[in-house]
């Protein structure tokens, strides 16, 4: 009873127009069709309110001016028994009104505006969507308030046995601490180096040198004939090691220099005839 009185009432829906009229017995379970009631001259008009109190949702049917409650139709149900629609019209529906003395009643109502009528269905239609909701809510939760729940607590004389690093043992004594690091921290050793050093070029050979000297260019001159130009050709190895290219001294005369070292070579009489035939 506490519960029931502590729960608040919220408005769901509110529409200023409403008419309301005396609807003929069902005839059959077709449903009620509002082309059978006197639609151009309703019983009553005054506003609609739809408000609801925890799971039970009611419409109320109130004067405009005064706010004075002209019936109530509780809802537990949508749809249901209720409220009922019309099988000819999306405007009208037929409420089941009830009295505080348990006395109940069939009436319709309608808007003038479709509109209106589709706001009135759908906030009934969310308020009971929120009930399922809450039902399904509370019957997992009694579900798991049920089952037998998991001890994980220590019996009684039951231990349990921790192995903590760098304490003492009755076996092997106190044992090793590890290295630490900067602040107390393990850290791995560096990476070997990641340069990798080019090898040495070795210093190139004197034969190599030798073999890329580049003789001076011959040129033709009056003071040397073609014999002593192919002699100096067929030498090159005597030519090479006489000290006396390397000693001479810069002149300005270069074919001087030429002559020189042209003469310090030995005449080689029978190698000579085969040059002067070709």
């Amino acid at each position: 009873m506490a519960a029931a009185e502590a729960e608040y009432e919220s408005i769901l829906c509110v529409k200023p127009d409403v008419s309301v009229y005396r609807i003929p017995p069902r005839a059959s379970n077709r449903g009620y069709r509002a082309s059978d009631w006197k639609l151009d001259q309703p019983d009553w008009t005054g506003r609609l309110r739809v408000t609801s109190k925890g799971k039970i949702a009611y419409i109320k049917l109130e004067d405009k001016v005064s706010g004075e409650l002209f019936a109530q139709a509780p809802i537990d149900q949508f749809p249901g028994l209720a409220v009922e629609t019309v099988t000819d019209s999306s405007r009208y529906f037929v409420l089941r009104i009830q009295d505080g003395n348990g006395r109940s009643a069939f009436i319709g109502i309608g808007f003038s505006d479709r509109g209106d009528a589709f706001d009135f269905n759908v906030s009934l239609q969310d308020h009971f969507k929120w009930v399922k909701q809450e039902t399904e809510i509370s019957k997992e939760s009694q579900e798991t308030d049920t089952r037998p729940k998991l001890d994980l607590g220590f019996k009684e004389g039951q231990t349990i046995k921790l192995n903590i690093g760098n304490m003492p043992t009755k076996k092997g004594g106190a044992s090793k601490p590890r290295a630490a690091g900067l602040g107390g921290l393990n850290l791995l050793p560096p990476p070997p180096g990641g340069k990798i050093t080019a090898p040495p070029i070795p210093p190139p050979s004197s034969t190599a040198i030798s073999n890329h000297v580049t003789p001076p260019p011959v040129l033709k001159s009056s003071n040397m004939g073609n014999a002593d130009i192919l002699l100096d050709l067929d030498s090159p190895a005597s030519i090479s090691k006489a000290p006396a290219l390397a000693a001479v001294p810069a002149t300005t005369d270069l074919w001087g220099d030429f002559s020189t070292a042209s003469s310090a070579v030995p005449n080689q009489g029978p190698q000579q005839s085969n040059w002067v035939q070709f």
